[in-house]
């Protein structure tokens, strides 16, 4: 690289870099100051805080001592969440950023970006008795709910000893409860316009029938007693399962019965008939929010509009392209019809589909040197997600925060003749390595750290870096099959649809069948579930537009630092640059590459 030029673009980049790099002394190079104790403990003290708070994370994360329990959220404290957000804004803004080190000082960033985050959403509640994060004042949908919680809660528990299934068995008792406060919040949202849309709804009451029916070993929450560990006595496995039997016919399954009741017979009446989150109480201010909350980037709806319409375009074009190598003789729907219905690109058995996921995943880890300087230690897994999750995709569950848990990428083999073979490779990219876990692995297993900075998620990001891991299937030797190759494209092509629709649905007046037609004629996926990714993009406003957006951000910063670094570019470094922080907020990710670059440009050339 010319000097010149690499001064020039030094200088450059570290005018943005005010916010984040060390105050220098003058004449002297920028020192980082120690850590301040105060500070990380801070940090610490509020990390404990949230996880008593929301005891499923403590579960979730490996965290022992929390698996008795679940979140209170009676309206005393919901209230109490909120004025503890306020009080810890307010002391965190005692600390001066100038004064600290650069791990502290974007530690301080990412909790204030979160808890401002909370105390603005908050506002627009005033003393309801519901808030921002997990206080939400739409505790039940099509994508979460006590339905999806307690039984992802079920398969994430200790179950090693009877002490396991004592606090198991406690956790169960809590559940009425946590239904009768979940259905007063609903209540209050009915009283306030705080209401789902209820097309988005119609389904969400056939969750709750295996949790309310008479069978209690058919529902997931009696799974832990299907299969003792041998640690377990035989005399406490009696015990224990008749103890589990009378909490869950006794009072589990009454409650949820109830709950179904008031589902279908007083909540979905009264959801409304507006679907865009710019019509609630909150107004556009309120989508907004949302907007920001998941992309952390400081976005207009129209302007993610636009960018949808492109990258729709865009990727249309390459999808054409793929369908004229084939040879295929046919018109775009045509083509889809083929690769739905013939019957090359489907298995016949459950262990067929896991054992080809398992393929992709070993030629996935054997390029992976390739790609990065440093890799996680953390295993991942494969396996079949259980039948009562139905047509549910794909998904990933992380590993617990001290290493005891893999992570496990869980693979739908229900209804294989949904299952086309040629989504797979972009799936498991994206959700096992190097998309979700390799992150969420990588962000775990960082030292010197505060705990909350390795278990932070922001959709932006982590959904961002799994679509880009997905693009990244090229250059590993991935898609080489035309079909494949399609399936990749159309993953893709789902979330740029996903920018268009969910701001048409929430900002542009668009109706539900005018999403649904959008998304099914455009990204290929089937009809029914195009109806079921609207309805989830209608009853989450923002989350879906993260992927794409981050996955933007993250290939400009990676064409940026290649412009800037030419021949010094190393893209095993880039990537590494990209995750070792853990998970950010996208504005602060771009501060932390800038900086990079430059410590490259200052670097002896390799």
């Amino acid at each position: 690289m010319n000097p010149s030029r690499a001064a020039a673009i030094l200088a450059a980049l570290m005018v943005s870099l005010t916010a984040l790099a060390a105050p220098a002394t003058a004449g002297a190079p920028a020192k980082d100051p120690l850590p301040n104790k105060a500070l990380n403990a801070l940090f610490e003290r509020e990390f404990k805080v949230q996880i008593a708070e929301h005891p499923e994370f403590g579960t979730l994360f490996g965290v022992p001592g929390f698996d008795d329990r679940l979140t209170d959220l009676s309206p005393q404290a919901v209230a109490r969440r909120k004025a503890h957000a306020k009080a810890v804004i307010a002391e965190l803004g005692r600390f001066d950023p100038k004064s600290l080190s650069t791990q502290d000082r974007i530690s301080r960033e990412l909790a204030l970006e979160s808890l401002t985050m909370r105390a603005r959403e908050d506002a627009f509640y005033g003393d309801l008795p519901f808030g921002g994060d997990d206080d939400g004042w739409m505790p039940v949908s099509s994508m979460n709910g006590p339905q999806q919680l307690l039984a992802l809660l079920a398969r994430a528990a200790s179950f090693r000893t009877a002490a396991d299934y004592e606090h198991y068995l406690k956790r169960l008792g809590a559940v009425p409860l946590l239904l009768e406060q979940e259905r007063a919040q609903m209540q209050a949202g009915m009283r306030s316009g705080w209401m789902p849309p209820r097309a988005a709804m119609l389904l969400v009451p056939d969750m709750f029938t295996v949790f309310a029916a008479g069978d209690i070993t058919a529902t997931p929450l009696w799974l832990p007693f299907a299969h003792f560990p041998d640690d377990v006595s035989a005399a406490d496995r009696t015990r224990l399962t008749e103890a589990a039997r009378r909490v869950l016919s006794e009072r589990v399954h009454p409650a949820f019965a109830e709950f179904k009741r008031f589902l279908e017979g007083t909540y979905l009446p009264a959801s409304r008939d507006d679907l865009a989150a710019s019509k609630l109480p909150g107004g556009a201010a309120y989508y907004a929010l949302k907007v920001r909350e998941n992309t952390t980037l400081p976005l207009d709806p129209l302007e993610i509009h636009e960018t949808g319409k492109r990258e729709v375009a865009r990727i249309r074009k390459a999808m054409d392209e793929v369908i004229a190598s084939t040879g295929f003789k046919a018109t775009f729907p045509e083509f889809l019809e083929f690769i739905r219905t013939d019957p090359r690109f489907f298995f016949k058995t459950p262990e067929a589909r896991l054992m080809a996921y398992r393929d992709i995943a070993k030629r996935a880890d054997a390029e992976l040197p390739k790609l990065f300087a440093e890799l996680p230690r953390l295993p991942y897994g494969i396996r079949a997600m259980e039948a009562y999750e139905g047509d549910n995709s794909d998904h990933y569950t992380p590993g617990a925060l001290d290493g005891t848990r893999a992570g496990f990428f869980e693979a739908n083999v229900n209804n294989l003749e949904k299952r086309p073979s040629h989504e797979m490779e972009s799936t498991l990219l994206h959700e096992a390595v190097p998309g979700h876990h390799l992150q969420n692995a990588r962000a775990q297993e960082l030292t010197g750290l505060p705990t909350f900075r390795r278990a932070v998620w922001y959709v932006g990001y982590g959904e961002g870096w799994a679509l880009y891991s997905e693009s990244l299937g090229y250059e590993m030797g991935f898609y080489k099959d035309p079909y494949s190759r399609f399936g990749a494209l159309s993953a893709e092509m789902l979330r740029a649809c996903r920018l268009v629709v969910d701001t048409g649905l929430h900002s542009l007046g668009w109706t539900r069948d005018q999403a649904i037609r959008y998304l099914a004629d455009n990204s290929g996926v089937h009809p029914d579930y195009a109806a079921a990714e609207i309805d989830r993009y209608i009853v989450w406003p923002g989350q879906a537009l993260g992927y794409k957006v981050g996955e933007l951000k993250i290939k400009a910063l990676r064409a940026k630092a290649k412009a800037a670094l030419g021949d010094r570019f190393d893209l095993r470094r880039f990537h590494n640059a990209v995750l070792d922080d853990g998970a950010l907020p996208l504005t602060v990710l771009e501060a932390r590459i800038d900086e990079w670059i430059a410590r490259e440009l200052l670097s002896k050339p390799r």
